[in-house]
């Protein structure tokens, strides 16, 4: 498995993390759920230090450089990510949950 953090540092965009996560309840979230070998992608964001990004989990034989939606954060934001890293992933595991799906989950998609 690999995995795939991508940051943006918004200081020099006139986007926000509100701005951001607005365009993720208005369907930027939908299109990433046909991705072939996409385990898991989930959208993060960090007030203090004024950052939006996305980590992603890849499934085993899915190259890295295969076709994606459109980005569109990297258009909405103006510039490339401020930091990309792949990385191998050594061990998964599950602990005890509740909840039986992560999909529809997030504070994009809770707030009204």
């Amino acid at each position: 498995m690999r995995a795939t953090i991508t940051w943006w540092d918004l200081s020099d965009s006139a986007q926000t993390i509100d701005s951001l996560r607005e365009h993720l309840r208005d369907g930027g979230v939908a299109a990433w759920g046909d991705v072939p070998g996409l385990r898991l992608k989930f959208w993060i964001s960090d007030r203090a230090g004024n950052r939006w990004g996305a980590v992603m989990l890849w499934e085993p034989g899915h190259p890295a450089e295969q076709p994606l939606p459109p980005h569109r954060a990297l258009e909405l934001i103006g510039y490339p990510p401020t930091e990309r890293v792949r990385f191998d992933v050594e061990a998964t595991v599950e602990g005890r949950y509740t909840l039986a799906a992560l999909s529809g989950l997030g504070l994009a998609l809770e707030e009204t």
